[in-house]
């Protein structure tokens, strides 16, 4: 057994374990989210939650911690200020009962306090403190943090062997390594961050680093962060870290932006980092300033599976663009603005997600924007239910649900987009942000509609409603038939994937065209059955349904009625055999007069599989349609002049 003195209330117990942790880089939000739920497990098998009592509020915490990588625990000095809210003679903190409270001073006297099982520490005063009292108290503790493994504190290696100790707090897991708050409720105005350790290694925290001095073989950074900041944001890490800095000009302020890296991927960072600073310059000028302006921004490398968005100093795994992009995201959304409730988590996991995958990629990738939306579409409508707000907060697998809290989240904001218009839904973001009820605060969903109906002047409770509460999507069907004035009716309908919601109201996109002209049309539906109709000029054979994905919706068809007084062309003209077909169709056409004519497939769903124009008909015409891969079924042949007249037959396969 070994012992290293670090600061005179620092005492180590040696113990070296080794934890396994997963390397790899984030490529896409479905890793994200996966990775992030995985690692979140072991915290919430516990199903432990804050319970530190309500008669104050913590406006300062000064964290003293003594830390060795190589060495599987902490000793630590905590030093929250606080102002009680409701007269009293004791405060509550969250604290994990494996870790040993020594003792806890007021004024430089030692007080009584109390731990047990439940992870509660009890501060117990001597006389009653009324309600506006301000004061603080210092919590000295040590012992081996509940949170090992993937858990809020631990301990692994790098490299060669290196060893590391990294936090990961969130949601529950603050308590389990240091004596807090550690609910949704509070946060602290600033930090002080005091990190000892051998000065062979390196420490990173939130904030700025005000001094690093070395004593013999003892290293003590000093950090300060100047912005509110929740309890699970606060973090630490040390190892062997390889430091760079580069800077981005923000407005008149050339913020840097400071990097801690293993070693031995430095170089890789160092060649990734433009993906960060130009991500840094989009999102100050589509949102709001960089909330902590005055500090800086860094990451933090860590051998987890995934990244955490630890305030002002990301944790991440590697340099995956989808990753950096989506945790710097929540500086913003999850940092500078926290959701209320772990039932709200979209408003941190699904603003990253759209936020990484959309708007970052149409400024960069544009290319990749519609491939991201149809994973993320095709990933929501793989199940017939569930809801982005999470009816279950005991859950890990509800909370860090990917499909729902990430990606339906997510679409929840294209859906917004797409309904309230580009300006309206970027201006109502922006005013979100500068919300002063929620500025460096936490907000509910309720506070996101307030601003966004602000800005629009728009009733969203139906949206929020059916989407946000509601569970899963609309299926659409689409009659249509055109008459000889080219006019096209449409009759829309929908059922629903769940019994949660009756109808989904919602501006519905459909796209009429042939094979060389098209009209775009919006068509807000409120029941089924609603008739519509547009005026054309030019005859149709296809109406698409949501063809940019602009609403969760899933199993849509598309059928084309013929309306009587559209077959003007006699059955005798047209000749279709063999039918019932196998491998391809011989169609032979009388002439018609006419210079051009289409031949359009529709499958029994309504969908065209397979079309052609011909040109040049004033004589009889003949063509095949090919048979050897459709499967078998019945099939509707759709012939179109450019005069307007019709004619339909069935075939048979």
């Amino acid at each position: 057994m070994k012992y290293y003195r670090l600061l005179a209330f620092f005492i180590f117990t040696v113990i070296y374990t080794k934890v396994c942790a997963q390397d790899f880089t984030c490529k896409d939000a479905h890793a994200i989210a996966s990775m992030e739920l995985q690692a979140n497990t072991a915290k919430f098998n516990n199903g432990l939650f804050s319970k530190a009592s309500k008669n104050f509020t913590v406006h300062y915490y000064r964290c003293e911690w003594g830390i060795d990588p190589a060495v599987y625990y902490i000793a630590g000095k905590v030093t929250p200020y606080f102002t009680i809210t409701a007269t009293t003679n004791k405060i509550v903190f969250d604290l994990a009962h494996q870790l040993t409270v020594d003792s806890i001073y007021l004024h430089g006297l030692k007080i009584n306090f109390s731990q047990d099982v439940s992870d509660i520490l009890t501060v117990k005063f001597a006389a009653q403190f009324a309600a506006g009292h301000k004061d603080s108290v210092s919590i000295f503790y040590h012992g081996k943090p509940a949170g090992g493994g993937f858990g809020s504190f631990t301990q692994t290696t790098h490299g060669n062997n290196v060893p590391v100790i990294w936090t990961l707090s969130e949601p529950y897991g603050a308590k389990d390594w240091w004596p807090c708050r550690n609910g949704l409720d509070d946060k602290a105005d600033s930090i002080d961050v005091y990190v000892t350790y051998p000065s062979v290694y390196r420490a990173s925290s939130n904030g700025l680093l005000v001094s690093r001095k070395v004593t013999n073989s003892t290293a003590v950074s000093h950090y300060r962060h100047s912005y509110p900041i929740a309890s699970y944001l606060v973090a630490i890490a040390v190892t062997n870290f390889s430091v760079f800095t580069d800077h981005v000009q923000l407005g008149t302020v050339s913020l840097p932006v400071i990097s801690y890296i293993y070693p031995e991927d430095l170089n890789g960072f160092k060649n990734a980092n433009y993906i960060v600073l130009r991500a840094l310059k989009l999102y100050n000028n589509t949102f709001a300033d960089y909330p902590f302006i005055n500090e800086r921004y860094g990451q933090t490398e860590f051998s987890w599976g995934g990244g955490m968005e630890h305030q002002t100093n990301s944790f991440v795994v590697g340099t995956g663009e989808n990753l950096m992009t989506h945790e710097l995201a929540h500086q913003w959304f999850g940092d500078k603005i926290t959701c209320a409730s772990w039932r709200d988590i979209w408003l941190n996991e699904g603003f990253a997600t759209y936020i990484s995958g959309i708007v970052y990629n149409e400024k960069f990738n544009p290319s990749s924007v519609q491939s991201n939306v149809e994973n993320e579409l095709n990933y929501i409508v793989s199940s017939p239910n569930g809801s982005v707000w999470v009816d279950d907060t005991t859950n890990v697998n509800r909370i860090f649900d990917g499909r729902l809290s990430y990606d339906k989240g997510s679409f929840l904001l294209r859906m917004l987009r797409w309904t309230m218009g580009d300006s309206l839904f970027f201006k109502g973001l922006q005013q979100y942000q500068q919300d002063p009820k929620l500025k460096y605060g936490f907000a509910y969903t309720a506070d996101l509609q307030r601003n966004l109906e602000a800005v629009s002047g728009l009733k969203l409770n139906y949206f929020f409603n059916q989407w946000f509460y509601g569970q899963g999507y609309p299926s659409f069907t689409v009659k249509w038939s055109q008459d000889a004035n080219k006019k096209v009716t449409f009759s829309i309908s929908q059922v629903t994937s769940d019994a949660s919601v009756s109808f989904f109201k919602a501006p519905l996109q459909l796209v009429i065209k042939n094979g060389v002209k098209e009209k775009k049309v919006v068509v807000f539906t409120q029941i089924n059955n609603q008739q519509a109709d547009v005026q054309l000029g030019f005859v149709a054979d296809t109406v698409l349904i949501d063809p940019d994905h602009q609403l969760i919706s899933g199993k849509n068809k598309s059928i084309h009625q013929t309306l009587a007084l559209d077959i003007m062309m006699s059955s005798s003209d047209v000749q279709t055999y063999p039918n019932p077909v196998t491998d391809k169709l011989s169609v032979n056409i009388k002439s018609l007069g006419v210079q051009e004519f289409r031949a359009v497939l529709y499958n029994s769903a309504g969908e065209k599989v397979w079309s052609q124009t011909f040109s040049g008909a004033k004589s009889m015409q003949s063509f095949t349609v090919p048979f050897t891969a459709m499967p078998r079924g019945i099939y509707l042949l759709h012939i179109t002049t450019d005069d307007g007249k019709t004619i339909e037959r069935k075939i048979i396969k």
